[in-house]
């Protein structure tokens, strides 16, 4: 993966969680972008963009309580979960859509 796919996808992901949720704040930290609807606090991140050598992950905070049909999330640790992509075509906005609203209502609480 090169640098530009990956930036592509970085700011494909950006662009979608904040269609998704447009009243997020970006917070830059772990070396990618958090996303929150508080960001004075931080159980209000509710998902991330990281970029890593191979693929881009769109991470999820509270993503084991993620209704999660079809088993497309990542992920064996105790409450995160994540999507990883290495094209541009593997992203469904519409799933991405999906996550991170539900995602954000967990995060607001």
């Amino acid at each position: 993966m090169t640098d530009a796919e990956k930036q592509n996808l970085v700011e494909l992901l950006d662009s979608l969680v904040m269609a998704a949720v447009p009243k997020s704040n970006k917070v830059a930290k772990y070396g990618g972008t958090l996303y929150t609807l508080k960001p004075e606090e931080k159980e209000g991140q509710f998902c991330g963009v990281f970029p890593y050598k191979a693929h881009v992950q769109l991470s999820f905070a509270q993503g084991t309580s993620l209704d999660d049909p079809d088993g497309l999330l990542e992920g064996g640790g105790k409450f995160r979960r994540h999507l990883t992509y290495k094209i541009l075509d593997d992203v469904d906005a519409k799933v991405v859509k999906r996550f991170v609203k539900a995602a954000s209502k967990l995060g607001a609480k």
